[in-house]
Parts: structure tokens; C-alpha cells; sequence
């Protein structure tokens, strides 16, 4: 698709610097950008980058200018190098079709405008809204309901009753819905209790290849909406995520533990059960929660603690081997030996 720089920079809401008539007819990073291709640059060292390449023009923040290249000055180089990406490479248009090796219970409810792509299976009075897009072989399972503007990419398994909200997106491998953890000792074995809840994925919420999200024991597990998950994620049962989250890949939640809105998780996170982490809180990477964390703090660590007391923490142990290196000088000065070497170890 080729566009001029006044239509790109109509499109973000930005002004042009140069030829706005100039065909922009591709979107490159600086590296490889050629003669018609967009590029974008955030402070004055990537614009530099930008002016000794052969793209035509450059997405910049605020007033940065240049006398080499077409500018499109926007508020956030960033928020409209996603922006121009997706007019640049469109989403595929979907056609309205029930592929003929699709399997669809007789009381199944599937809009005429949605697409149900090959071996797709869906079960007994499950209902997919419009312009839905099942990819092949996705599975859903009976009384499932799929809202309007969903995409469930290939392999993904929705078991019985998971609701989907509008406009989600769940990446191949997913599995949504399937039993929580949730066993109690009875005469000395591991006794199953019925995981007999669902799962409700709420409004605009991505879902990355291979997360598993665990069905509520009773009541619903819940993703808020606009929360964002990563790929390889776990999220045990009865969790409630709030609105706009982000949870990074190799993160584990366990069992009915509440997150507010506007929690980051970086990756490899584990959150213990039954916790309540508050709106805005962030946790760094790897970090091992095992408290309540109240809302707008940044926690780290494992076990995680606020992050200034953990950094102080970790600040006194790199200093630990030179006290001692003191201590032992000092014993030496005062006893003539270091006490660790005056008493010999056992069996000596």
C-alpha cells in the first residue's frame, strides 16, 4: 500500500516538514530502510541514524527537524510507529465461511459473518459472534460464548462455558478453561475437588501462544479487559486480573489471588495464592511474591519486598565479604588470630 506523507501524517494526528506530497510506500527500521520506506526515530541520536539511510521519510518526537529528510512530527514516535505499522500491513480480512471440515453441534449459534476455518470443533450451544475468526482447528467447547470481533488462532482449546469478550485475541497453543489445581487429602490420598467454574476473558484482552488460564473452582476466573498476557503464562483458578494489565512470559499466578488495574508483571514472576496485589503495583523479573502488595508500589526480590528496602538489601550482602575481610583483620590486631581459624573445625 503507498500513501503520501499528508496522509500519514492526517492519519497520527502530526504535521509534515518537507514534501508532504513524497509516496511513502513501505515502513522500515533505520537499518534497512530504503528509497519510499517510512522509519522512525525517538530523540536526535536516531535521527542522526535515520539521515545517513536511503529512507524517505522519518516519524519524529516533538521538534525534531532535519534538513535531509520528509518529517512527520507527531506527540509520540512510538504510540504512531504502531499506529502507521498498521496502516502500512493491514489485518487480514477474514472471509465469512464455515469451512467443510468443521464440525458444528446442531445447537450451536454461529453468525453468518464469522469465519470458522478447517477442523475447527464447536460444541453444543455454543455461540460465536460476528465477524469472529476461528482459525483452523480450534476448539470450543459446548455453551462456550465467542463476542463479536474475536480471534482465536490454530490449536487453541476453549473448554465448556469460557466467555470471550469483544475484539480478543488468543495465540496459538492456548488453552483456556481447563480444571484448576485443587486437590484435598482424604485418607491419605490426593482427593479431586470439581473444578465446576469458567473462565471470563472480558473486552480487548491478548492472550500469547501457549498460556493456560485455569477455570474457577465455583465462580469465574477473570481477565479484565485491555489486560495484555504474554506467551507461557499460567493463571491458576478463581484469579481476578483488573483492567489493563500486563503479565510477561513465564509468569505463574497461583489460585484465587486479585490483581487491580494497571499491574505490570515482568517475566518469570510467581505470585503465590490467595494474595491482593494493588492497582498499579509493578513487579520486576523474577521476583517471588508471597504478601499482599498495596497499590502503586514497585516490589522485587525473592521473596519480594519494596523494591528501595530490597535494593538495600542487596547492597549490604555485596558488602558483606569485605566486613568480614575487616572483621578478621581487626581479630588479628586484637587476638593475634582470626577467631575463625582459632578453634579447629570437628573431628580435627
Amino acid at each position: 500500500m503507498t500513501f503520501t506523507a499528508a496522509e500519514i501524517a492526517r492519519h497520527l494526528g502530526g504535521e509534515v516538514v518537507g514534501d508532504a506530497a513524497v509516496v511513502l510506500n513501505g515502513f522500515a527500521p533505520a537499518t534497512t530502510a530504503k528509497a519510499g520506506d517510512l522509519t522512525f526515530a525517538e530523540n536526535e541520536a536516531y535521527l542522526a541514524r535515520a539521515e545517513q539511510t536511503e529512507a524517505t521519510a522519518v516519524l519524529v518526537d516533538g521538534q525534531l527537524a532535519s534538513t535531509k529528510k520528509t518529517i512527520i512530527r507527531v506527540t509520540n514516535a512510538r504510540v504512531a510507529f504502531a499506529k502507521a505499522l498498521a496502516l502500512f500491513f493491514p489485518e487480514p480480512v477474514y472471509p465469512a465461511v464455515r469451512h467443510a471440515t468443521a464440525v458444528i453441534a446442531a445447537s450451536a449459534q454461529i453468525d453468518p459473518t464469522a469465519h470458522v476455518g478447517p477442523f475447527c470443533v464447536v460444541g453444543e450451544q455454543a455461540v460465536v459472534g460476528p465477524r469472529v475468526v476461528l482459525h483452523g482447528y480450534v476448539f470450543v467447547g459446548e455453551r462456550c460464548v465467542i463476542s463479536e470481533n474475536a480471534q482465536i488462532f490454530a490449536h487453541v482449546t476453549l473448554y465448556p462455558r469460557t466467555q470471550i469478550g469483544r475484539r480478543a485475541r488468543i495465540h496459538a497453543g492456548s488453552v483456556i478453561g481447563s480444571d484448576g489445581f485443587g486437590y484435598v487429602i482424604d485418607q491419605g490420598a490426593h482427593f479431586k475437588v470439581p473444578q465446576v467454574g469458567f473462565v471470563s476473558i472480558q473486552d480487548d484482552v491478548e492472550i500469547g501462544a501457549n498460556t493456560t488460564i485455569d477455570r474457577g473452582t465455583l465462580g469465574p476466573t477473570v481477565i479484565g479487559k485491555g489486560t495484555k498476557i504474554d506467551n507461557l503464562v499460567q493463571v491458576g483458578h478463581n484469579v481476578v486480573m483488573g483492567e489493563s494489565g500486563i503479565v510477561v512470559s513465564q509468569t505463574g499466578i497461583a489460585g484465587s489471588t486479585k490483581l487491580g488495574n494497571f499491574v505490570t508483571l515482568a517475566g518469570q514472576v510467581g505470585l503465590a495464592g490467595h494474595l491482593k496485589i494493588g492497582d498499579r503495583v509493578t513487579v520486576a523479573a523474577q521476583s517471588g511474591v508471597m504478601n499482599d502488595i498495596p497499590e502503586g508500589q514497585k516490589w522485587l526480590g525473592s521473596p519480594a519486598r519494596p523494591d528501595r528496602q530490597m535494593k538495600r538489601s542487596w547492597i549490604a550482602l555485596n558488602e558483606l565479604p569485605e566486613v568480614l575481610r575487616r572483621v578478621q583483620d581487626l581479630e588479628k590486631k586484637v587476638f593475634g588470630t582470626s577467631a575463625r581459624n582459632s578453634h579447629p573445625e570437628p573431628g580435627h
